[in-house]
């Protein structure tokens, strides 16, 4: 890979046995905006599977031996490179993907933010000592435990977030003292390339990272593979349950999509309200797992809302990922753009109105909003994915958490309103795996659990949580090294 993103295109190889290697068959990445090539990635074949865990095997020893602290070191070290880099790191995010600059720069900013998370984790992991001795058969013993690495993990990350989404899984993997193998999303292979690379640079061993590009056969070899023991996954439920299947019987973190709620009562303030959901709506041309998709408003605040939200998404700023006024860019391809405009306009033959919006230029979708849709719509029951939200109306709060509930999907929901009740009742009703207060559901923070519930998957993402499962528990038993005045009666 060359050391500037503004040589185009870029060629990046797989990362085997501690070397890049370039030779083989490439696949192309054409920009969704610039229409150009900007990435070749060189595609892994059956030989760079074979030699890539033999080497993990291997590897797996030597990061092991690693201290925390140096472990530690590193990931700081990563954390200060990704934010002397941020800019063309955005810039190859916004190439690869369409995605608007200032997105990547946020995204970026993240990466640096996960990694010192990772870091702090490391520090932190260590066992307990157990209170054995509260049993009769306990007396006299000792037990105690520490985590230790699983040894490979293998990490498969996705395309709309493929800096942050890495940084999770690679970082927390290494914080955990495992070695890691990278199977990046096709759509970006040079921006996933720079994340490893600045970990390289910044001191992690060739032992603890391979790369290798490719699709579903590199990955089913990979998820199947008897020296992979914890698998990261972030994509569709389809796919995941494929990963799955070539598994067995091996630990997985399954982050797997949603069709996110966001409930507006009628205490909310609207403004603020129709203001957060335009803007978290459309960010990454509604390319997010937790992206508001669906809003349900009260019927008392529904016309009020609908106006104040129409209004803020006909301002979003619609163009070229590379300025940094751009608010919404491209979608990952045509064919993407496309989907959501057919279902924008199947709603609307049931019965639907788009407020504005509904079509599409090229791989960009003009935001859309979608008013009132039939409730078997593809737009409320699917995950869709892209830059159209529908807007619903309510009567009663149990129901709307019941509408809310009628979906195979459980990531995150958001709800604005000032009622502890409500916030209660819908903090432990709503089957997701978090709520976000007086937000849209799309919000994060990097060192909080995330992860769903029903198809939106299991486990938990996070540095300190997924470490959890990047380690397992070991336990020491020593007996008769702690005598007790029970033990010498007998």
């Amino acid at each position: 890979m060359t050391d500037e993103p503004h040589d185009l295109p870029i060629t990046v190889g797989c990362l085997v046995a501690g070397e890049w290697v370039s030779d083989g068959q490439h696949t192309n990445r054409a920009g969704p905006w610039t229409r150009a090539v900007v990435s070749t990635a060189r595609q892994a074949d059956d030989i760079d599977v074979e030699a890539a865990l033999r080497y993990a095997r291997r590897g797996a020893k030597a990061v092991a031996r690693m201290s925390p602290a140096a472990r530690a070191a590193v990931l700081e070290r990563a954390a200060a490179t990704a934010l002397a880099r941020r800019d063309d790191l955005a810039r190859l995010l916004a190439l690869e993907l369409g995605k608007p600059v200032k997105d990547g720069r946020n995204e970026i900013d993240r990466v640096a933010d996960t990694f010192a998370v990772c870091a702090a984790e490391a520090r932190r992991i260590g066992g307990e000592v157990l209170p054995v001795a509260g049993w009769p058969r306990g007396v006299g013993n000792t037990a105690l435990t520490h985590r230790a690495p699983v040894g490979v993990a293998l990490a498969i990350t996705p395309f709309n977030a493929p800096a942050n989404l890495l940084a999770h899984k690679l970082g927390a993997s290494f914080a955990a003292g495992n070695t890691t193998i990278v199977k990046p999303p096709p759509q970006a292979p040079a921006s996933s390339v720079a994340v490893v690379r600045l970990l390289l640079d910044s001191g992690m061993p060739l032992e603890a990272v391979q790369v290798l590009h490719g699709g579903g056969p590199v990955g089913a070899a990979l998820s199947s593979a008897p020296e992979v023991g914890v698998i990261s996954f972030t994509g569709s439920p389809e796919t995941g349950a494929a990963v799955a299947r070539s598994a067995g019987a091996k630990r997985l973190v399954m982050e797997l999509g949603g069709n996110a709620a966001t409930i507006v009562c009628e205490d909310a303030d609207i403004v603020a309200a129709a203001r957060i959901c335009a803007a978290t709506g459309y960010s990454n041309s509604g390319q997010s797992c937790i992206s508001v998709q669906r809003v349900y408003v009260h019927h008392s605040r529904y016309r009020e809302f609908l106006d104040a939200f129409t209004l803020a998404v006909e301002k979003l700023t619609v163009g070229d990922p590379l300025d940094p006024a751009t608010d919404v860019g491209s979608m990952v391809d045509d064919d993407a753009a496309e989907r959501v405009v057919a279902w924008a306009h199947e709603a609307s033959a049931g019965g639907a109105t788009i407020t504005t919006g509904g079509r599409r230029d090229g791989a960009t979708v003009i935001p859309t909003v979608v008013a009132s849709a039939p409730p078997d719509a593809r737009l409320i029951r699917e995950e869709v994915f892209g830059a159209a939200v529908a807007v619903q109306s309510f009567d009663d709060f149990d129901q709307v958490l019941a509408t809310c509930n009628d979906s195979r999907y459980g990531l995150q929901a958001g709800l604005f309103t000032y009622d502890v009740r409500r916030i209660l009742t819908a903090w432990r009703e709503l089957e997701v795996g978090g709520l976000i207060v007086n937000g849209s559901s799309n919000f994060r923070l990097d060192h909080v659990p995330f992860g769903g519930v029903k198809d939106s998957g299991f486990g938990r993402e996070a540095p300190r949580w997924m470490i959890d499962d990047y380690t397992v528990v070991k336990t020491l038993l020593l007996r008769g090294m702690s005598l007790s005045g029970e033990q010498e009666e007998i």
